[in-house]
């Protein structure tokens, strides 16, 4: 119940930080003061937004790695005290295991047996026999 608690803090201090960062104004927005966008700078007092946003910002920075390197501690405290956990291989788990070596005989696989230098010719066949190939015959040049 604790964890889920703490994860529950976890999410919403992430969703304040994103908001926060985001209504802090950047580098480059002094340039839109002389158009009119230096009076929105008063909402948050005299001196602007930047030092209570980035309080906000910086201590709830503080308290995400808190919390995320308390449950990454907890994860592995968790892990390591309950042993090697059996993983459930559903279907897969049904199937036997293959032999570790292989036997003797089948380890190298038989070679085909040989075949007929050229094949007799079936007299059915609808497939015409093709011609018995010839050498190639050399031709002279031509003395052009």
């Amino acid at each position: 119940m604790l964890i889920l608690i703490v994860n529950v803090v976890y999410v919403l201090i992430a969703i304040a930080m994103i908001a926060l960062i985001l209504m802090q104004r950047g580098a480059g927005a002094q340039a839109g003061s002389g158009f009119g966008a230096g009076a929105s700078a008063t909402v948050f007092g005299a001196r602007g937004a930047s030092n209570f946003l980035s309080k906000s910002t910086k201590w709830l920075a503080i308290a995400f790695f808190v919390i995320s390197l308390g449950m990454a501690w907890y994860a592995t405290h968790r892990a390591t005290s309950q042993g090697p956990v059996q993983q459930d291989l559903g279907v897969m788990a049904q199937v036997p295991a293959a032999p570790a070596t292989p036997a003797a005989d089948d380890s190298v696989p038989a070679a085909p047996a040989a075949q007929p230098a050229a094949p007799a010719a079936a007299t059915d066949s609808t497939v015409p026999a093709a011609p018995a190939a010839a050498p190639p015959q050399e031709q002279a040049p031509d003395g052009n």
